[in-house]
């Protein structure tokens, strides 16, 4: 078993900064790439960022040059996305897929509120 856990989000006016936290723990040896998606009242869940290892990272167009996705380095089962210059279109729960070694060893959290006001 895997769990995912987020943490991080609330309730930020536009233009503030939020820093959600990812950790993965249980049985996985290595993580692979991990990304975040969001979902807003009445929308499909979106992509937001994703980083691979050995392969770099890649935003939505919508957060590119505010949002900034990391890893911990003395805790690989830890990812950040760093939010900033947030706006009200960014609200909506936010979630953190976990990618294994394995082709489809893929594990979600059950995702955080971000919440922009204008």
């Amino acid at each position: 078993q895997v769990q995912v856990v987020e943490s991080g989000g609330g309730l930020v006016q536009a233009g503030g900064s939020l820093r959600l936290s990812c950790t993965a723990s249980g049985s996985i040896i290595s993580i692979y790439a991990v990304g975040w998606y969001r979902q807003a009242p009445g929308k499909q869940r979106e992509f937001v960022a994703k980083d691979t290892s050995g392969v770099g990272t890649v935003y939505a167009d919508s957060v590119k040059g505010r949002f900034t996705i990391s890893r911990d380095t003395s805790n690989v089962y830890t990812a950040y996305l760093q939010m900033n210059s947030l706006k009200p279109e960014d609200t909506g729960v936010y979630y953190c897929k976990v990618d294994g070694l394995i082709r489809g060893d893929e594990h979600w959290g059950h995702g955080t509120q971000v919440t922009v006001s204008s």
